[in-house]
């Protein structure tokens, strides 16, 4: 087994790790841990560790840093193993993966395998594996505004802030979304592998992500007011409900605007568009709870 883990996480999320290692080495797991040292680094890492033949490779950070190790195992038969680090950790929780130290270590030792379909976004700036969500627009914006220290220091209210902070100048440009070559317009997308987002929040109730396709939500309603209500609804469990929130699936997506639009992808920086979305060539097996 090979963890691999981000440092800059908080020192708290990375004191749960050494946690999960200890139970680890007190149950005689055998295991290597090396940490990133640049951007990619993680998928250098999940790849030599495929051409080496290793089982599991588990990696020790947010939602970026495991997309990052699957898009290292792509094409391979060894197993991403996770351990939640993160400030949101949504795949973890759309996994129902326990959050303990002591779960996640049994997890590891003696969880079994499902499976899960990432997508593919390719864009000027090159090609990019997501395994939970890709946005663009206004969620991408505070993405790419907030400042990391402040979200090492107080998680999710840093977003909330930012997004606070966001609302006073974003202009919420058209974006224009083909889904399987049908043409739509929307102020915000989110395309979803998974049914949660943020966190534990329901986002697209009928995703399932160990298959091929997406739910793409468009936000059809642009301004500092819709933004709100947005995002009053999704702490609530009520965002698939909201007013001019669309949920349309597709297999390919492509997402252009006139405007610079920025991108996230599992929460990280992912670029500006225009993109084209697809599947991975298949899926990956992820470790899961028994």
């Amino acid at each position: 087994m090979l963890v691999i883990y981000n440092p800059t996480a908080g020192r708290r999320r990375i004191h749960r790790l050494w946690l999960v290692l200890d139970i680890l080495t007190e149950s005689g797991v055998r295991f290597e841990v090396v940490r990133t040292l640049h951007p990619g680094h993680a998928a250098e890492l999940a790849r030599q560790a495929v051409e080496a033949g290793v089982a599991t490779v588990v990696a020790a950070g947010g939602d970026g840093t495991i997309a990052d190790v699957a898009a290292g195992l792509i094409g391979g038969n060894t197993k991403l193993g996770i351990i939640p680090l993160g400030t949101a950790n949504v795949l973890a929780n759309e996994l129902g993966l326990d959050f303990s130290p002591k779960g996640v270590a049994a997890c590891l030792a003696f969880g079994r395998g499902q499976d899960l379909w990432p997508g593919i976004a390719e864009s000027r700036s090159g090609t990019r594996l997501f395994v939970q969500m890709l946005g663009a627009g206004f969620d991408a914006q505070v993405v790419h505004r907030i400042w990391a220290p402040l979200k090492r220091a107080i998680g999710r209210s840093a977003y909330v802030a930012q997004t606070l902070c966001e609302l006073v100048s974003y202009k919420f440009p058209k974006i224009d979304v083909r889904l399987d070559g049908e043409k739509l317009e929307a102020a915000s997308v989110i395309i979803s592998k998974g049914r949660l987002y943020g966190g534990p929040f329901l986002l697209a109730p009928n995703a399932q992500s160990n298959q091929p396709g997406f739910t793409a939500a468009l936000f059809h309603h642009r301004g500092q007011l819709p933004a709100l209500i947005y995002g009053a609804a999704l702490p609530f469990g009520l965002l698939p409900q909201a007013p001019g929130l669309e949920l349309r699936t597709a297999n390919r997506i492509e997402i252009s605007s006139p405007a610079a639009t920025p991108v996230q992808a599992d929460g990280d920086t992912a670029g500006f568009l225009p993109l084209t979305i697809k599947n991975a060539a298949g899926p990956i097996t992820v470790v899961v709870g028994k």
